[in-house]
């Protein structure tokens, strides 16, 4: 019996590989087009990781990474690049634009390497932050030139030239003066041997390599991939938590829950949801967060000394610097993002008062003696009565003294409801109270 079911195994393990054999056949060759568009940054790794393995799982005879990018991030370049080197399927660059900075690096990385008419590849100048500072580090500039250097090597490219593309002060003769990044035209590359060909469309490319009568699978990025590269762009990552903060601090200063909370919740939803789609965050970032909200939220119920306040913006804060992929970047991004809604805050409320949904935290009522109103009288008679709190005073809330209610506050803090209080000082209109241990006797 046990014979017979592994003879059956035996049998279907035969016609499923028969069956991919005649499905291979009858397809014949699959080519599995890629487009390379826009900057270079960590979520353009999940997409080509899923395009790579569709095409592995398919039997693909190439991958064509069709190039129309200006450069991008360096640390995801890197990590695409082994995504490219460890590919089991042979991958091609066309650059039918062009492939600047990280774009060239990952070009070069490529098996073949070859160009449209028009095309240009190089530049790949270090540049950082928002500004795209050019970065003049030694140390950052030799690691990336080892770089570009490396990977030509590996595909039989001119090292020389790749260096070129990264130090102004490499020259070399008949191909760039001291003081000048190399840029190349497809021309330029194809006459120095740097590329595998030029050619006009796609089809010529694919006729050249005898895959004329593949079938052609192009990939494009998911909805969500999109989202995700258009939320972990450092301009859109800033502006989210700008919206965030902003929507948080003026949800506080309302009562209840309204459009800021939702509209804080959505900002932030957006910003890590993007990174977690991104491969830059995983639970550790949204538990964090969590936590952070729940410590501020206990905070504002729990009497404390703002520990679990501290705690909680804490939280919230490394939550926001481990989903970056850089952390000084992101604690530059949260840096202006703070800045920003502390800016916004402070036109909003001095600008907008006559606004009717600010109006909910903003007083726009003048108590003027012609109309009426009679400001509240020194409480002097109040002055070392005794009485007890009918709220929590946290420092300020209400007590009772002699049957009558007022408005107090508390010298040492939070005062638990109920509790004996006597008045110590009357500053003001202010009624100025301090708890006792008990009836008889107070707190020193």
């Amino acid at each position: 019996m046990v014979r017979l079911k592994i003879l059956i195994f035996i049998v279907i393990l035969i016609c499923l590989s028969a069956a991919s054999l005649l499905q291979a056949s009858i397809l014949g060759d699959i080519v599995y087009v890629v487009p390379l568009e826009g900057a270079v940054e960590h979520s353009l790794k999940i997409y080509l990781e899923r395009s790579f393995d569709e095409a592995e799982r398919n039997n693909a005879s190439a991958v064509i990474l069709e190039f129309n990018t200006p450069g991008g991030r360096v640390d995801a370049a890197q990590e695409i690049k082994g995504l490219i080197l460890n590919a089991e399927v042979p991958v091609y660059a066309y650059v039918r634009q062009q492939a600047i900075s990280a774009g060239a690096y990952l070009a070069m990385a490529c098996d073949r390497l070859y160009m449209a008419p028009g095309g240009t590849i190089g530049a790949a100048e270090l540049r950082q932050g928002l500004t795209s500072e050019e970065i003049t580090d030694e140390k950052l500039l030799s690691v990336w030139e080892a770089e570009m250097r490396n990977v030509a090597e590996l595909r039989d490219r001119d090292p020389d030239i790749a260096a070129a593309m990264v130090r102004r002060e490499i020259s070399i003769p008949d191909v760039v003066a001291s003081g000048q990044l190399l840029t190349m035209t497809a021309r330029r590359a194809d006459s120095l041997g740097f590329i595998d060909g030029i050619f006009n469309s796609r089809g010529e490319l694919l006729n050249h390599l005898d895959l004329g009568d593949a079938q052609i699978i192009t990939k494009e990025m998911s909805s969500a991939e999109r989202l995700a590269r258009f939320v972990t762009h450092p301009v859109t990552a800033t502006l989210l938590l700008t919206i965030a903060f902003v929507a948080l601090v003026l949800e506080i200063m309302t009562a209840g829950f309204g459009v800021g909370g939702s509209v804080s919740i959505l900002a932030f939803t957006l910003f890590f949801g993007g990174h977690i789609l991104a491969g830059l965050a995983g639970d550790e970032v949204v538990i964090l967060f969590i936590t952070g909200i729940i410590l501020l939220l206990a905070e504002a119920f729990i009497a404390g000394f703002g520990i679990l306040g501290l705690a909680g913006i804490a939280a919230l804060a490394a939550s926001i610097l481990l989903s970056a992929a850089e952390t000084g970047e992101m604690l530059t991004n949260m840096v202006i993002a703070l800045v920003l809604s502390g800016v916004i805050i402070g036109v909003s409320l001095k600008y907008m008062v006559r606004s009717k949904w600010l109006s909910n935290i903003i007083l726009n009522y003048k108590e003027d003696k012609d109309l009426g109103y009679v400001g509240p009288q020194h409480a002097f008679q109040l002055l070392d009565k005794e009485g007890t709190t009918l709220t929590p005073l946290r420092p300020s809330g209400t007590a009772e003294f002699d049957g009558s209610r007022y408005d107090v506050v508390s010298e040492g803090g939070f005062v638990a409801v109920n509790s004996p209080v006597k008045v110590i000082k009357i500053d003001g209109p202010r009624v100025i109270v301090q708890e006792l241990k008990n009836k008889d006797e107070e707190v020193k």
